[in-house]
């Protein structure tokens, strides 16, 4: 399950998968296969890209060359001119950015920009590709993309019955045909001498003579043929392969020079050439043996290379590549396989959104409409320990996986929020924001810090502040409890409009500051708080919750400031909760 002790550490940013992660996809293209051009304008897809951050995006996956079947390849300098602006809006917000791309010069200029996370869809196949992420601390996620059914073999259709029965009859048999050649010895030899005819035996190679087989007619021994093996490290960039028969009238079109281009155009003939019949095969679907063999062999393969190339294993994520040269019934197979790809021991995505196959199970021909389906197909790969799942509909699947989540895992987790007012009676503004805490659902009050005075910060022409940290143990996505933050700050009045001043009077203010787990960027919410390390009206009454709160939040990658650069300074004790 997706509750394990796998972390991914991705540049800056760690994280950690005691609940599932989700990465949303956005690709800034005109030509991708369910959203191609929604977001082709970069201030488009920057406020998109906002927008499914504070939907539930816990990573965005930017893309800026399609991949679909069929796909036209874009140069390295026209992709960076469309994801490089939205990498670096998204990175300054505080967003975990992945760049999904397989040409190198793109890859660096989008880590320079802020990029945490390089997606490869080649499978870092690339030595200069290798050579760059040894040398940054960027997260990286090898993906498989290749045909994955074995070579085709040539064998005469035999039917064995390896019955007991069946041995003991053969046994009969063999020996009533000796016993008939031995009394037709003196005969034949008769004849032989009467006829001048020459002994004559039918034998196999090695003078093995040919039993009779109780199976028909033989049918001719095939020549051998000899199963090529192909060396791992080559799969995600394969051979050209014989194009699929077609009618005489129809023209095939040429296979582009590049690899993945062509692979994914032989893919799709695949695909539209397949045509179910109970007459070629006995079973639902392929063995997953060989396919698994490939897939998995390909993905430990080069997680090995990277490793002794210098990168961290902690750093690595693995992607099984659905709908890169695999037919449905092969995504399928593989998919199935999640525990098996899970027990390699990196952090498992799971893509599948809207892919062909989810089609293909679902019955849904629009790619867009495909959401529901994708859902089903991620539950199931999490259920198997899938860590992370990349998708289209963010806010669909984040409610979807909130709601499975509260009910399957119970997972309370510890998080901060601090209280403060200087409007009204402020004490008892303090105390009734930590009753309504209390009823939230799945949450709890553990305890709680003394009330402090303070100066007031950002705005100094105010009264001054009270204020007080609650720490709280709940199961809720960081998002829904902010959420809920919310609702308790308009019930006691807090105005939040647009002509109210953003740091002025109020008489109720919750900032969710720390949650155990929890890395989050947007406009709406920030993880760890971006401010908490200097604001002394939080520093110091977290020290009644914590040792050292300085030191804690340093090492959770937070700035902290020294005590007397800090705003907002406590300058007195207004008593305890």
């Amino acid at each position: 399950m997706a509750n394990d002790s796998k972390t991914w550490r991705c540049g800056k940013y760690e994280l950690s998968f005691d609940r599932p992660r989700i990465m949303g996809v956005l690709n800034v293209t005109p030509d991708s296969f369910s959203d191609g051009g929604e977001h082709f304008d970069p201030d488009a897809a920057i406020e998109y890209g906002l927008a499914i951050l504070d939907a539930g995006a816990d990573i965005i996956d930017v893309g800026g060359e399609s991949t679909r079947p069929g796909f036209t390849p874009v140069n390295p300098d026209e992709e960076a001119r469309r994801v490089l602006p939205v990498v670096r809006a998204l990175a300054k917000e505080g967003a975990i950015v992945s760049i999904d791309t397989r040409h190198v010069a793109v890859a660096k200029a989008a880590v320079r920009c802020g990029a945490s996370i390089v997606n490869d869809v080649t499978g870092f196949t690339d030595p200069k590709m290798v050579e760059f992420v040894k040398t940054s601390a960027c997260g990286v996620i090898v993906m498989h993309a290749g045909e994955v059914a074995a070579p085709a073999r040539t064998h005469a259709t035999v039917q064995l019955d390896t019955s007991a029965a069946a041995f003991v009859a053969e046994k009969a048999r063999e020996a009533a045909a000796e016993a008939a050649r031995e009394a037709e010895k003196p005969a034949r030899r008769r004849r032989g001498k009467l006829l001048g005819e020459s002994k004559v035996e039918t034998k196999l190679p090695g003078g093995v003579v040919q039993p009779s087989l109780p199976f028909g007619e033989s049918e001719p021994t095939p020549e051998p043929v000899a199963e090529s093996e192909t060396p791992a490290t080559e799969q995600a960039a394969p051979a050209a392969v014989a194009p699929e028969a077609v009618p005489a009238a129809t023209e095939v079109a040429p296979e582009p020079s590049d690899h993945l281009a062509a692979m994914m155009r032989r893919s799709a003939r695949r695909e539209e050439a397949y045509v179910p019949t109970s007459q070629l095969r006995r079973f639902t679907l392929p063995d997953s043996a060989p396919i698994m063999r490939r897939v998995m062999g390909f993905l430990s393969d080069q997680a090995r290379a990277l490793i002794h190339a210098g990168v961290s294993r902690d750093r690595i994520c693995i992607d099984p590549g659905p709908g890169f040269g695999k037919t449905a019934n092969e995504d399928i197979v593989i998919q199935r396989e999640t525990a098996k790809m899970a027990s390699l021991g990196y952090p498992l995505m799971c893509a599948v959104s809207r892919k062909r196959f989810v089609g293909a199970v679902s019955g849904v021909t629009d790619a867009a409409a495909r959401d529901a389906a994708t859902f089903g197909v991620c539950l199931g790969a999490i259920q198997a320990g899938a860590n992370i799942v990349r998708v289209h509909d963010v806010a669909g699947f984040a409610q979807f996986l909130n709601g499975y989540w509260a009910v399957a895992k119970p997972q309370p987790r510890r998080a901060f929020v601090a209280v403060g007012s200087n409007l009204g009676h402020r004490c008892d503004n303090i105390r009734a924001a930590r009753d309504m805490i209390a009823e939230i659902p799945l949450t709890c009050v553990s305890n709680s810090s003394k009330i402090y005075k303070s100066e007031p910060a950002y705005e100094t022409r105010q009264d001054a502040f009270a204020n007080a940290v609650i720490e709280i143990k709940t199961e809720l996505a960081p998002l829904v409890l902010l959420d809920e933050l919310m609702k308790i700050e308009a019930e006691l009045g807090r105005d939040r409009s647009k002509k109210a001043k953003a740091n002025g009077p109020r008489t109720i203010d919750l900032d969710l500051l720390w949650m155990d787990g929890e890395t989050h960027g947007g406009k709406k919410l920030r993880l760890p708080h971006p401010l908490i390390g200097e604001r002394d009206f939080v520093l110091v009454p977290l020290e009644d919750l914590m040792h050292d709160p300085a030191r804690f939040f340093r090492y959770n990658g937070v700035e902290v400031k020294e005590p007397e650069d800090r705003v907002g300074h406590i300058v007195g004790e207004l008593g305890r909760m």
